[in-house]
């Protein structure tokens, strides 16, 4: 197991809804040692990072997070403000009712929309596996494929469930060649990122692994 390796594909990420400046700018720190792939912060915290983080290490943050029903508008508006605050990469959760509801048209505007307004930054897709049927996996995998998505990343981490391996598989089967593959919300040990990295996925959204190796001083 490479344990760089992993690291360099991890999205270093603290999402949670008390998280203060003084922990955000921990894991910041973290990421600039470990070299992850990016930090993953609320969107409150961009602008700050940006500056603390100067380039050193790619900001992510996310959109309609965590239930994707909010407005195509207002997901554009968080978008447009993020990236002006200095986000270089974005995670958007779907609206899930209206995948559900047979909207795929919006879905696909939407996703669209959003990476339309990113252009070179980076779109991760989150569709939220848990709370979907495989026809519905399917349909999202297309959807990212046709709409020039980046990603397409299975979970927020804040719902029923997270990635799966059987979920990366469908995905894998399922995508374009243009659309990277994300696994979040989980991912608790090693083997686990390592798992998922052997199955293609060129993310990870984690904050287990970082602490794992500073743990275990496994560099």
């Amino acid at each position: 197991m490479n344990i760089k390796e992993i690291l360099s594909k991890c999205d270093h990420t603290l999402l949670k809804q008390q998280s203060t400046w003084a922990e955000i700018k921990a894991i910041c720190d973290d990421a600039l040692r470990y070299n992850t792939a990016s930090v993953c912060i609320p969107p409150s915290y961009v602008e700050r990072c940006a500056k603390y983080l100067e380039g050193r290490i790619p900001v992510c943050t996310v959109i309609g997070f965590p239930n994707g029903y909010s407005s195509r508008e207002t997901k554009l508006f968080e978008c447009g403000d993020a990236l002006e605050d200095g986000a270089d990469e974005i995670d958007m959760v779907i609206n899930i009712g209206a995948l559900k509801d047979g909207e795929l048209n919006a879905v696909g505007n939407e996703i669209a929309s959003l990476k339309q307004l990113c252009g070179d930054k980076i779109l991760k897709v989150i569709i939220e596996t848990c709370l979907l049927t495989e026809r519905e996996k399917i349909e999202m995998c297309h959807i990212v494929t046709d709409t020039g998505a980046d990603f397409i990343k299975t979970s927020t981490g804040f719902s029923t469930a997270g990635a799966t391996i059987d979920d990366i598989k469908l995905f894998k089967a399922n995508i374009g060649p243009n659309v990277k593959m994300k696994a979040a919300g989980g991912i608790s040990t090693l083997d686990d990122a390592q798992a998922f990295i052997d199955l293609g996925c060129a993310r990870l959204g984690t904050s287990r692994v970082v602490k794992i190796v500073k743990e275990q001083g496994l560099l």
